[in-house]
């Protein structure tokens, strides 16, 4: 058995593409997932995960994360049969024809002039009354994977990571919370037991990496990464030049903790530390850069049920991918090249 952490990325509806690969892991039975971090979307993946783990083992977790995915969908089944694929619109197809629809544009404009708090008393979460619907007993139990959730605290901008009891559905919302769609959640801060405001969790940690250098934890951490580290074409057109500043401002954090991480790497493969006084991890990443190439904001914010199956589908086979290539090295060495990254 080896055991391995979870980094899982917020990203709105793409966390689908998550869902797919932790779908395909729960299907090793020689993989133990000890932890778990998420932001946003890889929050309610890692709650769900965890709350049917506990429920009835790896069956369990795979349907808690198919129940949660049929909620965002709004369907009862969101796969799609194989005959079906050839008559479907190509993913950039869809998110093309979301983003350049009248409705998204009016939308997408109204989102930039008109605060959420517009809304007054008609204003709701769209997401709180399928978080509210979690097994929190289950969620924040001491059994199972340990779970943590990031967000990022208003005032002071400053990351904070919500663990144990702590978790709740404020602090979910919280970490899933769009500053121009979504009102900022008040919930207890855990650092000083205040009650403060919080946004997403992506603009400090996507995920946050920290707390799984804790000694008790695994080395090895699987980053399941659902937003592109690269685009090869220059944003030209209004819509795509903030997709990629998005993209961009949500990888920053995950690439200066993969820095330090390297940083950490290169001082140990040197002998400049004495060992045992830093934690070596070994990281290993999985995405598909280019299926997210052909996606954009407009998918993350608007959840279609057939590109959501579509990266389920991706998911799975990216997962099935890293295990053909990489499961043997889980536990013995890091599969993602930080050196070619940042060199």
């Amino acid at each position: 058995m080896v055991k391995i952490n979870l980094a899982l990325q917020g990203g709105g509806a793409h966390g689908a593409f998550t869902w797919g690969v932790l779908d395909r892991l729960l299907e090793e039975e020689d993989i133990e997932i000890a932890a778990i971090s998420g932001t946003s979307a890889g929050a309610l993946n890692g709650a769900a995960l965890k709350a049917g783990w506990l429920k009835d083992g790896r069956i369990g977790a795979r349907d808690n994360l198919d129940w949660l995915w049929a909620q965002v969908s709004r369907l009862e089944d969101v796969s799609v049969p194989q005959w079906m694929q050839a008559w479907l619109p190509q993913p950039a197809a869809v998110s093309k024809g979301i983003e350049y629809s009248p409705a998204y544009m009016i939308g997408d404009s109204l989102g930039r002039m008109i605060s959420p708090y517009a809304w007054g008393p008609l204003y709701q979460n769209p997401l709180e009354k399928i978080v509210d619907r979690f097994d929190f007993g289950r969620v924040c139990a001491h059994e199972g994977p340990e779970l943590f959730v990031c967000a990022t605290q208003v005032r002071d901008g400053k990351v904070r990571i919500f663990e144990g009891h702590a978790i709740t559905t404020q602090s979910i919302l919280a970490s899933a919370c769009l500053p121009t769609l979504f009102q900022a959640v008040e919930v207890e801060d855990p650092q000083t037991g205040t009650m403060e405001a919080f946004w997403d969790g992506g603009y400090t940690g996507n995920p946050a990496l920290f707390p799984l250098f804790a000694p008790s934890l695994p080395q090895d951490v699987l980053i399941v990464n659902i937003n592109p580290l690269e685009r090869d074409a220059v944003p030209v057109m209004p819509n795509e030049i903030q997709n990629r500043i998005n993209e961009i401002s949500f990888n920053s954090s995950l690439l200066r903790e993969l820095r330090a991480i390297a940083f950490v790497q290169r001082l140990i493969d040197a002998g400049s530390v004495t060992p045992g006084a830093m934690k070596q991890m070994r990281v290993h990443m999985v995405a598909d850069d280019d299926l997210m190439n052909d996606l954009s904001v407009a998918t993350k914010v608007v959840p279609v049920p057939s590109i959501i199956a579509r990266l389920k589908q991706a998911g799975r086979a990216a997962a099935g991918g890293f295990l053909a290539q990489h499961k043997d090295d889980l536990g013995k060495r890091q599969t993602a090249d930080l050196v070619k990254m940042f060199g």
